[in-house]
């Protein structure tokens, strides 16, 4: 039975630490970088953590010029003009996003249909990608789903796509992924394509919100805009363009007097069950799904594509392993009241201890 005394034992210790991580921060960083990083703290809720996060940017790497974040936009099916205009639109969003953030970015989907099938470009630009990386793919899919209460597909110009077929043609990488279906009835690409590393975002819950889903939409204008920059740190993250989103669609279909038709998801834990946005308070997921699984949210939080100027000059290395103990605090965060303050705090301090040691200044 844990007694006053050890729990404030314990309280003393985080003290002392944050103590001595704030006084390096504000040595190596000055106080105006402090302030800064602190924004990003309501994310673990333990303020300190964010003062190690921008220490290394003085780290740029020589795969900086080489290996950068790709998108590739695909465009469905128009089916009618107005959705195909919407969709070249939400297109084109992306486009300026990506190259705003330094991304490689392909299209399919709105070229010529004289040549290959779009379907077959779409493998095309997948198989070109490298399969290692430590920088993000963003897969984005704009247009229209079908199911018919077994199999969903993705409407293409030609031959459509399932699930397993993304799966499959997915299965090889081996570095963060975020795929962001924005279709109707794509819910059921989600528990398909969830793994670790992976964000995994549908416009819909079930196969069965099969009406045009405006989420995309919305989604494709917040993924830039300052404004869905939730948590204030200066730059807009995936789970806060989600969210943005998400709200936006609900004042439309309130605004219009008419019924939801679309519920998106997001799943960033690699169990593949999704997490509904109204499951969110500010940024951080306070609703647990059965069997206490791990929240989502974590990982999207940590997929930018439009980074500050300071993280831009992050080597994409030192971002994954910071990336990597950011998940391990947040875990660790969750576990805090099975653990007890002693056993939290012994485990913290050497996750805080890494990440100052990777924020500090390089030869």
């Amino acid at each position: 039975m844990r007694t006053r005394a050890n729990s404030g034992d314990g309280a003393r210790r985080l003290r002392r630490f944050n103590t001595r991580i704030a006084g390096l921060a504000r040595t190596l960083f000055g106080l105006a970088t402090l302030k800064r990083a602190e924004a990003r703290a309501p994310v673990f809720g333990i303020v300190m953590l964010g003062v190690l996060f921008f220490a290394a940017a003085g780290r740029t790497s020589a795969q900086n010029t080489t290996d950068k974040p790709a998108v590739i936009v695909v465009v469905g099916a128009a089916g009618e003009e107005e959705y195909g205009s919407n969709f070249l639109k939400w297109s084109d969003l992306w486009v300026k996003a990506g190259a705003k953030g330094g991304a490689d970015v392909t299209v399919i989907g709105t070229g010529p249909t004289n040549g290959p099938a779009d379907l077959d470009l779409l493998k095309q630009a997948l198989a070109a990608q490298a399969k290692e990386s430590p920088n993000e793919l963003w897969l984005v899919l704009l247009g229209h789903g079908t199911f018919d209460g077994k199999v969903a597909k993705f409407n293409m110009r030609g031959p459509d796509f399932t699930p397993d077929d993304l799966a499959g043609w997915l299965k090889p990488f081996k570095r963060p992924l975020a795929i962001i279906d924005c279709s109707s009835a794509s819910a059921p690409f989600l528990p398909k394509l969830s793994a670790p590393g992976r964000v995994i975002i549908t416009a819909t819950r079930s196969g069965y919100e099969q009406n045009y889903a405006r989420f995309g939409q919305y989604i494709s204008e917040a993924i830039a805009d300052p404004e869905a920059d939730l948590d204030k740190d200066g730059e807009t993250s995936l789970l806060e363009a989600f969210l943005m989103a998400s709200r936006r669609v609900a004042e439309f279909y309130k605004g219009e007097g008419r019924l939801m038709t679309e519920h998106a998801l997001i799943d960033d834990n690699g169990d593949g069950l999704g997490t509904p946005p109204d499951w969110f308070k500010g940024i951080r997921a306070v609703k647990k799904a059965q069997g206490g699984k791990d929240l989502d949210g974590i990982r999207a939080q940590q997929f930018v594509l439009v980074r500050s100027a300071q993280e831009m000059k992050l080597a994409p290395d030192v971002r994954a392993r910071r990336d990597e103990l950011e998940l391990a605090v947040g875990k660790l965060r969750d576990e805090k009241t099975t653990l007890g303050d002693d056993e939290y705090y012994k485990q913290l301090e050497p996750l805080l201890t890494e990440l100052a040691k990777i924020s500090g200044p390089t030869n």
